[in-house]
């Protein structure tokens, strides 16, 4: 019988363009001296480091307000260390917690858990935190801690959808956008529409357009080809695509200068350069050019 636990999957969000832009060697030492840095930190917290992979490390705690408390501590200290302008490895951190049974065989562990953690870590957007259910029912961490719910979200491998929190771990948020809701009644999730939504809409200017789960993928983009047209000179023919994945929407990034996203409630925005991100809720996204930049072009989403 397995022993509940809660565990901590974090990785390094694109590793792949640093390994393509400093060489296997240079990249393989940066990312190793992370990956080491994130085991220490974490077995400082009191969590038990199991596995290195690749770019992550896979982590088991005995409680929830331990794993909440060591994920909000290594974000911190991650974006100070690592994050900083004079450090720029432009690799942030993304995490994924979940709590179940975990079966412990020899020095590796098993388990429901251990593949959501997985799961929700390859869903987050760069610097994110997100929690399952279990992680937050039946403690005082909604007390404690910001949390915003994400609703039901259907994790690949699994029949049964996963109740997701986002752990808002920046110490300037307002808390007065998050708000924890009841449990959701069994039978809520209708199998045909997806917990984050099954539609979004878009908004630039005049230009408005609402796409289906089953429309996509779609192109943003500066040519007349594109689905979502936004005729500016800073965004590029094909700037990004909308993919419909895991039963979550995606913004994708195929630019030569990026996306910035901003999610409504706070929070840090999060940088895309060739790289993805689930999109909920509602927010911006500027094209080609940063929030900063006040002619920057804009586009506003609703995920329903």
């Amino acid at each position: 019988m397995g022993i509940q636990s809660t565990v901590v999957f974090a990785d390094l969000f694109g590793s792949t363009g640093v390994f393509e832009s400093l060489g296997n060697a240079q990249a393989t030492e940066l990312v190793t001296e992370i990956t080491t840095w994130l085991a220490g930190r974490f077995a400082i917290n009191g969590g038990r480091v199991v596995k290195f992979l690749g770019d992550g490390v896979l982590v088991v705690f005995s409680d929830n307000r331990q794993a909440v408390t060591a994920v909000i501590d290594v974000q911190r200290e991650f974006e100070t260390r690592f994050l900083s302008p004079k450090n720029n490895t432009k690799m942030p951190l993304r995490i994924g917690v979940a709590r179940g049974d975990v079966e412990m065989v020899g020095d590796d562990c098993y388990g429901d858990a251990v593949n959501i953690a997985a799961r929700l870590s390859e869903l987050t957007g760069p610097q994110q935190i997100w929690l399952n259910a279990e992680v937050v029912d039946g403690s005082h961490l909604a007390q404690e801690f910001h949390l915003r719910p994400l609703g039901p979200i259907q994790v690949r491998g699994r029949t049964e959808w996963c109740n997701v929190y986002q752990l808002e771990w920046q110490e300037d948020t307002d808390s007065q956008y998050f708000t924890i809701q009841s449990p959701l009644a069994d039978g809520f999730v209708d199998s045909k529409r997806d917990a984050l939504g099954s539609q979004i809409e878009l908004t630039w200017l005049d230009n408005a357009k609402t796409f289906k789960s089953f429309e996509l993928p779609i192109h943003i983009g500066r040519v007349r080809q594109a689905e979502f047209v936004v005729n500016d000179p800073r965004v590029s023919r094909q700037h990004a695509r909308l993919d419909w994945r895991n039963g979550s929407i995606m913004l994708v990034d195929v630019s030569s200068y990026g996306c910035w996203i901003r999610f409504a409630g706070g929070g840090a925005d999060v940088l895309l350069r060739r790289e993805e991100c689930v999109l909920h809720g509602k927010g911006e996204v500027a094209l080609g050019t940063p929030f900063s930049d006040i002619s920057a072009p804009v586009i506003t989403f609703l995920v329903r």
